[in-house]
């Protein structure tokens, strides 16, 4: 059965970026699988140990500045090199966040990590220097073993074989030691002391993993749109990862990228409604809350338990 439900999301996920590409087109595709790495790394942190982000919208924007800098500054790494950079100083910042967060829980840690997404778009506005400031960057195009990628078809293909391997990565993750650890940690974090497992290091861990996550796609980010600037990475950015977790499904690595396609391709819909984008946008996501408390993937869960039944 675990391998029907394998193939059925595959299959779906085919079946969403082909319905995409030729409804939005490529671009839109490229936008939504840079998504789908962000809400799987989010998920591992929301989703795996109940820590709450609210500013994952600012691992973003490091991820995509460090990878533009070091494609700007050192082009003979090519994008492996910049997306692994941009990667590690996010993870990195994920540290520097997920230590102090360790005295903190629930609605405090949303405060502190929306703080720090605020934090990270006042850095990048003085840093102007580096970053161009209010005005932006135009980030050069990536290469890929000397190949330049130079179209948004070329970006498909770095893009959609990071997403994989992401996914893959984080589906192993999930079923190795260390997922059930971050599982345990959700549950209680007395009853994951008493077995050994110090909730201080992987409470920090799932920062790092997450924002690793999150840095890479940020990278991605920036190739994609080839122009970036602080106003591209607001909180309603974060809020909107933190609902495609939710609406997704908590905990589930399949209701993350399907979490992240309905949200991408909803805000793409409702884009020339900018009056009512807002409003429309919220009253959809709340429907869905109530009509699929558990999240997409819990919804799927009870159909194939009726099937079986």
């Amino acid at each position: 059965m675990r391998a029907f439900q394998r193939i059925a999301m595959w299959t779906g996920a085919a079946a969403v970026l082909w319905g995409v590409k030729a409804s939005l087109g490529l671009f839109v595709v490229n936008l939504l699988l840079v998504y789908v790495i962000v809400a799987v790394g989010l998920n591992l942190l929301m989703g795996f140990t109940g820590q709450i982000s609210a500013g994952h919208a600012g691992f973003l924007a490091v991820g995509a500045y460090v990878a533009a800098l070091v494609g700007m500054h050192a082009p003979q790494v090519g994008a492996v090199g910049a997306l692994i950079a941009a990667g590690a100083a996010a993870a990195l910042l994920g540290v520097a966040i997920g230590l102090p967060a360790l005295r903190l829980a629930g609605f405090y840690i949303a405060m502190a990590t929306l703080a720090f997404g605020v934090v990270v778009t006042e850095a990048i506005l003085q840093m102007d220097v580096w970053t161009g400031g209010a005005d932006g960057m135009y980030v050069l195009a990536p290469s890929l073993f000397g190949f330049p990628l130079d179209s948004d078809t070329q970006k498909f293909w770095l893009v959609l074989g990071t997403a994989v391997l992401a996914v893959w990565t984080a589906q192993n993750l999930a079923g190795s030691k260390v997922g059930r650890a971050f599982l345990a940690l959700r549950e209680s974090d007395v009853a994951t002391e008493t077995l050994g497992i110090s909730t201080a290091a992987y409470r920090t861990l799932a920062f790092a993993l997450s924002a690793f996550y999150t840095g890479v796609a940020g990278g991605l980010f920036a190739y994609v749109v080839s122009y970036i600037s602080p106003d591209a990475f607001s909180i309603e950015l974060s809020i909107d990862f933190v609902a495609m977790v939710i609406l997704g499904g908590m905990g589930s690595i399949g209701g993350s990228i399907v979490g992240a396609a309905l949200l991408t391709v909803l805000n793409q819909y409702l884009a020339v409604l900018q009056d009512f984008k807002a409003l429309i946008f919220g009253l959809a996501v709340v429907v869905c809350m109530i009509l699929m408390p558990g999240g997409v993937s819990a919804a799927w869960k009870a159909a194939l338990e009726r099937f079986r039944g």
